[in-house]
């Protein structure tokens, strides 16, 4: 008999997981139908002994200092300032865009005017989305904002979405914004950690509780019926949970093409993108991120795919679009009604999360619906 049954052994379910059995003294049981706990988080050493990000690279940045002081409880942690570079006319230029990007590609004189005009009309240190600026630009500015628009935008959403930009949730561009400045930090979040010993190991201390038990390689469909349980928590795909009675919520996937090198690094920086030529989107190198010592590296190509087939791919992303929200919103009236069962995490509540706020939104359910109610 457990009092809560949660689908998922990723950030929301084990989060949630810890605070039952570790405040509450509940018994919990956690089901995952893949062979390891951390869901798309979860990371491995390797054969050559690299540790690698499986389910592609997961930096961890944030602002809450709530998010970080919980998570330190399992986890020492060491900075890591995440520098991404993206392959535009054949040149390596700073991404998020920014002002270093644009003297990189344009003459010194040239480069120099479009800085002084940016920061004359928008001030230095801001961040304006893409399409904002394609909006509100003129002059020499609105064929810069075509240009960035034309070669960092463009192509990279169109392989990662199969969408063009304006066909997105405007939030999706605004996730790598122009930046006015010489930072050319991926983000500027006040903590930029990487958990020391990685997150597989993060996740382990997060869930080793007497009131916890495991169960992976199972499908919960096939088990709910055979076990006692109070209350269900549920992470995965909201559709799936509804057995898509309002259709289907399209998600995007990704494949991986992981490869080795016989030298300490293969690339400048953590992340190099490619948003115009090839069929992937980046180049991600492990060690850059994690910190490892090693004479070889592990690095990751990286492929999006149409989420076509749920029994073999993995769902990795919402797609935020206004024609997704109406289906959406009949799943959520149906929620309304279930008072057993509590849906967390980006494929249950169906957004576009970071880790972080996956964290804290495990920690809000568990103070507002749980401990309260």
């Amino acid at each position: 008999m457990f009092d809560y049954l949660i689908i998922g052994a990723g950030f929301a379910g084990s989060v949630l997981a810890e605070r039952l059995a570790s405040q509450l003294d509940k018994k919990v049981l956690i089901i995952d139908k893949r062979n390891h706990i951390g869901g798309n988080a979860f990371d491995y050493y390797d054969d050559n002994g690299i540790l690698a990000h499986k389910y592609g690279p997961h930096i961890f940045h944030t602002n809450s200092e709530k998010v970080i002081k919980y998570l330190s409880n399992f986890t020492e942690w060491q900075p890591y300032f995440h520098n991404v570079l993206a392959v535009v006319e054949g040149k390596k230029v700073p991404i998020p865009f920014n002002l270093n990007s644009i003297y990189e590609l344009f003459p010194p004189k040239y480069a120099e005017k479009l800085e002084t005009e940016l920061i004359n009309n928008f001030g230095y240190g801001i961040k304006i989305p893409i399409l904002k600026l394609k909006e509100s630009a003129s002059g020499e500015l609105k064929k810069l904002a075509d240009y960035i628009y034309e070669n960092i935008f463009y192509g990279y959403t169109l392989k990662q979405w199969e969408l063009k930009p304006e066909e997105l949730d405007p939030s999706v561009t605004a996730r790598v914004p122009v930046y006015i400045s010489r930072d050319n930090r991926y983000f500027q979040d006040t903590f930029q950690l990487m958990p020391k010993y990685g997150y597989t190991k993060m996740f382990e201390k997060m869930i080793n509780n007497k009131n916890i038990k495991i169960m992976l390689q199972t499908d919960y469909k096939e088990i709910t019926k055979l076990i006692k349980f109070n209350k269900l928590i549920f992470t995965g795909p909201l559709d799936e949970f509804f057995d898509y009675q309002f259709g289907e919520l399209p998600y995007r996937s990704l494949d991986f093409i992981f490869k080795t090198s016989d030298n300490k690094f293969f690339q400048e920086v953590g992340q190099i993108n490619y948003p115009n030529n090839n069929a992937y989107t980046r180049i991600t190198e492990f060690k850059h991120i994690t910190g490892q010592v090693s004479e070889k590296s592990t690095y990751a190509y990286e492929f999006p795919r149409a989420f076509t087939d749920r029994k073999l791919q993995i769902p990795y992303y919402p797609i935020p679009k206004k024609e997704n929200e109406a289906t959406l919103n009949k799943y959520l009236k149906n929620i309304s009604k279930l008072s057993q069962v509590i849906f967390c995490g980006r494929l249950a509540d169906y957004k576009y999360y970071n880790m972080d706020q996956v964290v804290a939104r495990a920690l809000t359910i568990f103070q507002n619906k749980i401990i309260k109610y």
